[in-house]
């Protein structure tokens, strides 16, 4: 059993050489042949990669967001909430607890950027002190220990000394970051004491926020309420044309692998004829041919594969995409280095192995199979 096993495996190792030699002769029409996979699948890959990253970093930003969140609607905009609106939040039935919050927005002239001011509720900065988001700091050159100084609303300067840059583990929500005492915000905003932003709600029943969110609305007229599973709708349709764009853009490149791999399926050249013809003649049965090709295949095919796929990942988690970043990143202005969280979806590799190794080997068994089983005399005069 073992010899029998030993000579399979070295037959198995002369086809394979054999292989790698009969891709050789043909390096030229090979090569090209290898380039054109490789970027079809770097492509592919990319496409996929980018959409599977932003749908994660969006359901990371997500995770912990209230269940309701209660804003104040005047003529039609957002506004402060009144001082008594989160005492009577509190005391509706189903309401398991209420916040406060306080956050906002700050155009920086000399970044020509937005950045997001959070004061947290829980384990602020101390007073005057700052924690910002690594794509603020790699935009301003800053780091901890720097001070950052900005001008609030009347325009009066204030600085703040950055005690920590922060990694969230989406930077999507953590690059334009910052987070501040609630001292600090309301004096850099001009917030009275008392007042807030809008209110972060938990339920007790999470099976009724629906039936909390009518009862919010009866008790403060002019409020908005707002479900989380409105917020990832908001984030789906904010990424919905994006994804149209990949969409679009992956479907013609299946188009353009389908065209690739129905050439290969249909039919070999008069030399490849003739080297069956000529492997038959000396004593090659049809499978050591089939062998032999589907070695040719899947030799050129999976290192395609993983060349196209290490590429792609490379430029998607490092070089920041930038075959895409004009289209599928077009909300920001601040993240000259914002980064999607590098990842390595095993499910995601076997999809795409699935759609471009498999046909291509596959392609390559038919004319192969018909030529094999044909006399040799009249492979060779063909």
């Amino acid at each position: 059993m073992s010899l029998m096993h030993n000579a399979w495996i070295e037959r198995q190792r002369g086809l394979i050489d054999f292989s790698v030699a009969n891709l050789g002769r043909r390096r030229g029409r090979n090569l090209g042949l290898f380039l054109a996979y490789t970027l079809l699948v770097f492509l592919l890959a990319s496409v996929v990669m980018y959409g599977d990253a932003l749908r994660r970093e969006a359901r990371l930003l997500l995770a912990d967001a209230p269940e309701l969140v209660v804003q104040r609607l005047t003529a039609g905009r957002h506004d402060l909430m009144p001082v008594d609106w989160l005492e009577k939040v509190r005391g509706l039935r189903g309401v398991r607890s209420v916040q406060g919050r306080l956050w906002g927005y700050h155009y920086d002239p000399a970044a020509q950027a937005n950045y997001t001011l959070l004061a947290p509720n829980d384990a602020p900065p101390a007073v005057g002190q700052v924690e910002i988001g690594a794509a603020l700091a790699q935009a301003g050159g800053l780091a901890a220990g720097d001070v950052l100084s900005l001008h609030g609303f009347n325009g009066k300067p204030y600085a703040f000394n950055i005690s920590r840059v922060f990694e969230a583990e989406s930077e999507l929500a953590s690059a334009d970051l910052m987070r501040v005492n609630p001292a600090d915000f309301r004096a850099f905003f001009g917030i009275e004491p008392g007042r807030y932003t809008d209110l972060a709600l938990q339920v007790s029943n999470p099976r009724e926020v629906r039936k909390v969110a009518e009862k919010v609305l009866n008790r403060l007229p002019g409020a908005r309420v707002i479900a989380r599973e409105e917020m990832q709708r908001t984030y789906e349709a904010a990424f919905n044309w994006r994804q149209g764009v990949l969409l679009t853009f992956l479907s013609t490149l299946l188009l353009a692998f389908a065209l690739l791999a129905w050439d290969k399926a249909s039919g070999l050249s008069a030399e490849e004829r003739r080297e069956i013809g000529i492997l038959k003649a000396v004593g090659w049965d049809t499978g050591d041919v089939l062998r032999m090709k589907l070695w040719e295949g899947a030799l050129l095919s999976v290192a395609a594969f993983l060349s196209g796929y290490v590429l792609a990942w490379l430029h998607v988690f490092y070089a920041e995409a930038p075959l895409f970043t004009a289209v599928l990143k077009g909300w920001s202005v601040l993240y000259p280095h914002f980064a999607l969280a590098p990842q390595i979806d095993v499910a995601q590799i076997a999809t795409l192995f699935f759609l471009t190794v498999l046909p291509y080997v596959a392609a390559t068994i038919a004319p192969v199979w018909r030529a094999a089983t044909l006399d040799p005399d009249e492979v060779m005069r063909e």
